[in-house]
């Protein structure tokens, strides 16, 4: 694990050069992740959502159907445009540009999904997310991981960035699920009780 969390601007060019870089519309891969991802959640509803690394949009809006609100962030841009048009007639979903873990937002959510975005941050990145979600954690909050596992040239590993990440948090948590699928995993973990 070494090197810093990607910035927005490689993001920015990347957008530029293709709409959609990873083929959320169309790879069976990514359609293959979302029916898996969605799958975990159990048949929930959530009342308060969290979205971390929406990109364009496409998870946004199948997530959509099972939370009374969404808030979805990315840092970049041009992905959020395409997000805010996919979503246009879904009151309940909102977007907001935000460079984690700086950026924040105010609430406590009983639902955080962060998806395919760990392992662009270094390892003390990682660290304070995960810091940040368990501040933000409702009493029965479920919190679902999504990494890629293949080779990658970024600051951490799927497999580094989630192991880190489930490493931070306290007993009032559980991982209940890891799931390793072909290129990604699955990881889930739930907040049983009070609030301490």
């Amino acid at each position: 694990m070494s090197g810093e969390s990607w910035k927005a601007d490689v993001f920015d060019r990347l957008y530029a050069d293709n709409p959609d870089p990873w083929g959320f519309e169309s790879s069976p891969y990514e359609q293959a992740k979302y029916a898996d991802t969605l799958a975990q959640l159990d048949g929930r509803r959530f009342g308060e959502a969290l979205e971390l690394g929406c990109s364009i949009g496409v998870m946004s809006q199948a997530l959509a159907a099972c939370c009374d609100r969404l808030l979805s962030l990315d840092l970049a841009e041009a992905a959020l445009a395409r997000a805010r048009q996919r979503c246009a007639g879904l009151d309940r979903v909102s977007f907001r540009r935000a460079t984690l873990p700086q950026d924040w937002p105010d609430g406590c959510f009983d639902l955080v999904l962060v998806s395919e975005m760990l392992y662009f941050l270094a390892p003390a990145d990682i660290v304070r997310l995960a810091e940040r979600c368990i501040d933000a954690a409702e009493p029965d909050c479920t919190i679902l991981l999504v990494n890629w596992t293949g080779p990658t040239d970024t600051p951490t590993t799927g497999d580094e960035a989630a192991e880190l990440f489930c490493s931070c948090f306290p007993e009032a948590f559980t991982r209940d699920a890891t799931l390793h699928r072909d290129r990604y995993r699955l990881d889930r973990l739930h907040r049983s009780g009070s609030r301490s």
